[in-house]
């Protein structure tokens, strides 16, 4: 794999002011392929203009002892993607944020004309009200949550579930969320994967192999 520069990894991506970004933060250790299928399930349905991938330099919740540096899951993570909509970056260690709240908080306030919406899978729903803030982030930008597989029940039963249940958008209305002040959320159906990063490294650790694109970028449908 190339390598690619600090300073190439960790880049502001382009923008232009009206544009419709979604934010797909996480340690991407390592990047796979249903990480590629829900940000194509989430370009479609909330007709965004483009999806970032936020790797995080070390996520809060999360053992990092083992974590590969930050161009290194940036450059594997860019031949995952390897779509012209999808923008890989490592811009948190440029803005000096570590949680999710802080980089939102930054990037809203650097780019005011940019409509963000927060794009983040069902497990994640499920344990959101762990994270740092996560009131605050659900009141600066719109949320997405992206089915997975065996997550969605307890997604939507989870404490912040209910908790932002009055702000819930209806999916068939899932293409106007970037236009919408937030809080406002909706759930997106249609993707189902079994790709784990934590089992794919626990596969690697047992067979002594290092990811490889060609088996996790192998394409995944959805409606």
């Amino acid at each position: 794999m190339q390598p690619i520069s600090v300073r190439a990894a960790v880049s502001m991506p382009m923008t232009a002011p009206g544009m419709r970004v979604g934010l797909f933060g996480g340690s991407f250790n390592p990047a796979h392929a249903a990480h590629r299928a829900a940000s194509l399930l989430a370009l479609k349905r909330l007709q965004l203009d483009r999806i970032w991938w936020l790797v995080t330099p070390g996520n809060p919740l999360k053992d990092n002892w083992d974590l590969p540096s930050i161009e290194e899951r940036v450059a594997f993570a860019r031949r995952v993607a390897h779509h012209p909509l999808i923008d890989v970056t490592g811009v948190e260690a440029t803005l000096g944020t570590r949680y999710s709240f802080e980089t939102v908080s930054a990037l809203v306030e650097r780019l005011p004309r940019v409509r963000f919406v927060w794009v983040m899978g069902a497990d994640n729903l499920a344990h959101f009200a762990r994270w740092q803030r996560w009131r605050g982030l659900a009141g600066l930008v719109p949320i997405a949550v992206v089915d997975r597989l065996g997550d969605s029940l307890c997604a939507t039963s989870s404490r912040a579930s209910h908790a932002l249940a009055p702000y819930r958008v209806p999916e068939q209305h899932a293409a106007a969320l970037a236009d919408m002040a937030p809080p406002a959320w909706t759930f997106l159906h249609g993707l189902k994967s079994p790709l784990s990063s934590t089992e794919i490294r626990a596969a690697q650790r047992t067979q002594g192999t290092a990811p490889n694109t060609d088996d996790l970028h192998h394409p995944l449908k959805f409606p």
